[in-house]
């Protein structure tokens, strides 16, 4: 029997929703979603889930990640029940549901939690600055270190324990006894999926904001890569600085006009940006502009006498590596990837059961 959680509605309503229990069910939502087909219907049944109370269905459920909120499901919902931002919602949830920590259910819903959880981050990196005497090369050897410490310890202590949550409450849960082989197969799709975001372009005028979200991960990516791997700070390699100059600067370009799109609110996905809406992007504005800055800073020989820029850089990094990548909205980039991974496992293994 079909548990239901009377409260359901009320908790994603703390996750940023609105009214959706205004949906009267008319299915005009599926109907003009570019995404649905035979297989997967896009996002009526997740309405109907949400109203009735139906945990369990949508914690097994994949679909609220295969929704890339294109919009057309809340500007054509005769009755602004915003069913793209339902979809949204759910994926916050969702995210609070893999995470064993509990912290990303707490940042989410309150903007208390941020503040003082932000704010105690700087504070240790102040306290690390004046342990070393406010001496800049300890701090930057330091913030290297940080890096590469920061990016595996998230990945194996928090990201990777909430990916193998979320393979067990969609995979496992659902029923899903799927031979290593079907796991193997769809690995190469996966990568390509994830650094290229490619399903997004079966949305209805979706183009231009794929090209962005594309160029924003490679350029993300490859700051993560000149930063980290090749020490960008301290290198006096001309072709790496010049590529670290060119990438920190697309960073911020694309990161810009995300900002400015919230801001004008033209766009269903831009109407009601949340608190980790915004953080996600202005963090990712920050990061490129402090490090084309603590850069060119570095060039000129006046880093050493402005070391609040430097250590302005390493709280918005300490910030976003401990914050905003485990537990706020980073995480769909990660989870949105696996999702499309387990859904061919799913449809591969249903192909494989009926031979």
């Amino acid at each position: 029997m079909t548990a239901i959680n009377s409260e359901l509605a009320k908790e994603l309503n703390e996750f940023g929703t609105f009214d959706f229990s205004a949906c009267y069910n008319c299915g005009n939502c599926t109907a003009v979603c570019s995404l649905t087909t035979e297989d997967e219907s896009f996002p009526r049944n997740m309405l109907r889930y949400s109203m009735v109370g139906l945990e369990n269905d949508i914690k097994v459920s994949l679909k609220p990640w295969l929704c890339y909120y294109c919009g057309d499901c809340s500007t054509y919902c005769p009755q602004n029940a915003y069913p793209g931002e339902l979809m949204m919602t759910l994926r916050r949830w969702l995210t609070s549901r893999y995470d064993w920590t509990g912290l990303s259910g707490l940042l989410y819903k309150s903007a208390v939690w941020n503040i003082f959880a932000f704010l105690l981050v700087a504070a240790g990196v102040i306290v690390y600055a004046a342990f070393n005497s406010f001496d800049l090369a300890e701090i930057m050897h330091g913030g290297h270190l940080f890096e590469m410490i920061a990016i595996a310890g998230v990945f194996a202590a928090i990201l990777f324990p909430n990916i193998i949550r979320m393979w067990y409450f969609t995979i496992i849960k659902a029923g899903i006894k799927a031979p290593v082989k079907l796991y193997l197969k769809p690995i190469g799709s996966f990568f390509v999926h994830m650094f290229t975001q490619k399903r997004t372009l079966s949305c209805n005028d979706n183009k231009f904001r794929w090209f962005e979200h594309f160029i924003l991960v490679i350029g993300y990516l490859s700051l993560l890569f000149i930063t980290v791997f090749l020490n960008w700070f301290e290198t006096q390699s001309l072709f790496i600085n010049l590529l670290g100059y060119f990438v920190s600067a697309v960073v911020f370009i694309v990161t810009f006009h995300f900002i400015f799109e919230r801001i004008r609110k033209t766009k269903e996905i831009s109407k009601f940006s949340q608190p980790s809406d915004w953080l996600f992007v202005i963090w990712l504005f920050l990061m490129g502009i402090t490090a084309f800055l603590v850069r060119l800073f570095i060039d000129l020989n006046i880093l050493e006498h402005n070391i609040w820029l430097y250590l302005v850089h390493l709280i918005i990094l300490a910030q976003w590596a401990l914050l905003i990548v485990p537990f706020g909205k980073w995480t769909h980039f990660l989870y949105r990837s696996f999702a499309m991974y387990f859904q061919k496992i799913i449809t591969d293994h249903s192909g494989f059961s009926g031979n």
